[in-house]
């Protein structure tokens, strides 16, 4: 899994993971000890010869503490049972803890005169790259380490109990959300899904103050102001950038929105979707309405149907999960890529097992920063999961681009980064892709355009304010501008400003809604999906170019061009040794986040 995200997953509240291999395996000739912390002589002059001294120490550890970590992260995300809770709430508390202490001391190299730049933006990362930054006493790191794994637990093992005894988990009842047009059966399964937060909230609020007591005490106001000092700029600037992006997709995203109202309105009546007013969320097809692509049978154009059926195709062709994994591989083969180790193959999970409960939620894993690589995720036969699947490989194959280099680089220039480059390659899975791979017999005209432009636009446009709109919620609770009695009322607030989204109905006393939402009290920063969804159009646009295509690039795929992928990879190759700025300028000729590319995409549905 990406680095940032693993650690924030249990590196404190443990969000994510479990499965597979218990046992830590040192390298070889290593001793059993645990690595020790970076020596550090408070007497000591602080030079710029020590603190390049302590930064490589510091990577030396923290890469060692790492593996064990990322394996504990495996076990948890695929055998959750109350053990595996507790083993991997003690290799985070571990981890944390020596992030925190890492964090601290460098600190105290920050003023030193003299400084080389990669040891300066080491020791930036060193601080700033704590995701849930737990405090320096010990017991109350190990409380939120405790707290992280129980939220882990909670999330992965919730479902919805009917009055008949008839229990469901999420992924059944986002299936009922996606298919049914019953709006009375698509509240039971929105309030069934919703029920499970409630008791999270007083668990969440405490880690909050937790996490804000270790911001504090690495020098940061709050754990927000934390989160947005890893964008290479001054945090207080981050929140101006991210509203200039949103100001030039927001009049598109208004354009859907209304479109989408009426067209729901004609179907549920007036008196169900106000027309002068937000959309009821559970009427759009996904848990979080953040995602409306499953109603595009209500609201396409007329007589633009896409000309085909993926999802079909694929049944029809006895398509099974590793059939749909090979394809996507052989993707990334065509642009140059080395093929996935075997071991991908045999240490994946693909498909959810029948005797136990796993995170289906889908993420790509780099379990020891070199080559084994796995991705984790319960695939079912049809076109969302084809798609996915090339998105998560595309954190695989960015992983492995990075690994020669030392253990702060070995991540994307900016979180966003590794969401867009998997999200890049999707929008490649274009009617001509198909074709060449042998899908479809015949690429449809033009007039299927629209339709297949509205089905991008309900599931990429769709998403934007909801990308945005989490991290808006969080960064106030950080803040302390609410505390838990009104996170649920600042959350529907944020959604109807954001989305135009309201609550399908009065929510209880003591509902925690955000926390239905996996990243919530999985404590994954959100922001990074509303960049990749910007950056994905960005670099899509740009690798067209390299391409060669001569035609709108909705139509554009670049599968089967090396040069392309030479221009990717060597953006990949990159991590996070230099400011992201110069990762985007070296890919697309600019070093400004551009949603103009969106804009030319969505043109023809647009006019």
């Amino acid at each position: 899994m990406n680095k940032t995200l693993t650690y924030s997953l249990l590196a404190c509240c443990l969000c994510l993971p479990a499965a597979c291999d218990l046992a830590y395996e040192p390298k070889t000739g290593a001793a059993s000890e645990p690595p020790q912390a970076p020596s550090e002589n408070p007497a000591a002059p602080l030079t710029p010869a020590a603190a390049a001294a302590f930064v490589a120490e510091a990577e030396q550890r923290l890469a060692e503490l790492g593996q064990h970590h990322e394996r504990m992260a495996w076990v948890l995300a695929n055998f959750i049972t109350t053990d595996t809770e507790l083993l991997a709430a003690r290799t985070a508390e571990d981890f944390t803890a020596a992030q925190v202490e890492i964090a601290g001391q460098a600190v105290r190299f920050s003023d030193v005169a003299g400084l080389d730049e990669d040891t300066r933006r080491k020791l930036d990362l060193l601080r700033s790259g704590i995701v849930m930054p737990a405090p320096a006493d010990p017991a109350k790191t190990a409380e939120q380490a405790e707290i992280g794994a129980r939220l882990s637990g909670m999330y992965g093992k919730g479902e919805y109990c009917r009055a008949d005894g008839d229990c469901l988990a999420l992924d059944e009842l986002e299936n009922i959300l996606a298919a049914s047009r019953d709006p009375a059966t698509m509240l039971d399964a929105w309030n069934g899904w919703h029920a499970v937060a409630p008791p999270m909230k007083n668990l969440f609020a405490r880690q909050v103050e937790l996490a804000n007591e270790g911001a504090a005490e690495l020098g940061f106001a709050d754990l927000g102001t934390l989160w947005r000092s890893a964008y290479d700029m001054d945090p207080a600037q981050f929140p101006a950038e991210l509203d200039r992006l949103w100001a030039q997709v927001s009049p598109l995203y208004e354009a859907l929105h209304c479109h989408v109202r009426a067209r729901l309105g004609e179907v549920y009546g007036n008196e169900v979707v106000p027309q002068d007013g937000p959309i009821p969320a559970h009427l759009l097809g996904n848990m979080w309405a953040q995602s409306w692509v499953n109603i595009f049978d209500l609201v396409a154009p007329p007589d633009t149907g896409p000309g085909f059926d993926l999802t079909a195709i694929l049944q029809e062709r006895d398509f099974d999960p590793i059939g749909m994994v090979k394809t996507g591989e052989a993707f990334y083969s065509s642009l140059g890529f080395a093929p996935l180790p075997q071991t991908f193959w045999e240490r994946s999970l693909f498909v959810k097992p029948a005797d136990r409960d796993v995170v289906c939620h889908a993420s790509a894993w780099d379990i020891d920063e070199q080559d084994d690589l796995r991705i984790k995720m319960c695939i079912e036969v049809n076109a969302e999961d084809f798609k996915i699947i090339h998105h998560e490989l595309g954190h695989n194959y960015y992983q492995r681009a990075y690994k020669d280099l030392s253990y702060l680089y070995r991540t994307s220039a900016n979180d966003g980064f590794h969401e867009a480059v998997g999200d890049t390659l999707s929008l490649s899975i274009t009617p001509e892709y198909l074709q060449q791979i042998g899908l479809l017999g015949q690429v449809p005209d033009a007039s299927g355009d629209l339709g297949l432009l509205m089905r991008q636009a309900l599931e990429k446009i769709a998403f934007l304010p909801f990308g945005l709109l989490v991290d808006q919620w969080r960064w106030k609770v950080f803040a302390g501008e609410v505390g838990p009695e009104g996170y649920n009322e600042l959350w529907w607030r944020l959604r109807e400003q954001y989305q135009g989204v309201a609550a399908p109905n009065e929510r209880p006393a003591d509902a925690f809604d955000a926390g239905a939402k996996y990243h919530v009290p999985g404590n994954v920063p959100y922001t990074r999906y509303f960049l990749a969804h910007i950056l994905q159009f960005q670099f899509h646009r740009a690798l067209c170019a390299e391409a060669g295509n001569q035609g709108p690039i909705h139509r554009c795929s670049i599968y089967g061009n090396a040069q392309a992928g030479q221009r990717l990879n060597a953006m990949l190759e990159m991590g996070r040794s230099r400011p992201w700025p110069e990762a985007l300028e070296a890919l697309t000729g600019s070093a400004e986040m551009d949603a103009t590319a969106i804009l030319d995409y969505f043109a023809p549905l647009q006019a």
